[in-house]
């Protein structure tokens, strides 16, 4: 078979939503702005890995992090433009996975 020279860009998008969680926390987000614990309860994730994705994800636009003056302090989270510009991408696998893949016996689908 024939290698072919990959694109950088395509190379590092995939390297960047291949990361584990990252198209799961997208795929939270996309129903609206959200805060820290409410994407950690939605998720089998640590906190400290959420932090480091939600960085990854704001290094690269994906995500917006906005702070509220309030007391307690609130933050949440978002899809910056770039972000929901994913939204037909994990749409899509969202509907490939619901055809082709086993669901686990522990899990219910939509």
């Amino acid at each position: 078979m024939e290698q072919t020279d990959l694109c950088p860009r395509l190379q590092k998008g995939m390297d960047l939503i291949g990361k584990r969680w990252i198209g799961l926390i997208i795929y939270q987000l996309l129903s609206g702005p959200q805060r820290f614990c409410t994407v950690q309860a939605a998720l089998p994730i640590s906190g400290r890995l959420l932090s480091e994705r939600f960085k990854d994800l704001e290094n690269e636009g994906i995500v917006a992090r906005m702070v509220y003056p309030e007391i307690p302090v609130r933050i949440e989270y978002s899809l910056t433009e770039k972000g929901l510009a994913l939204e037909p991408i994990v749409r899509e696998i969202q509907r490939w996975s619901q055809d082709w893949v086993e669901p686990q016996p522990e899990h219910n689908c939509p």
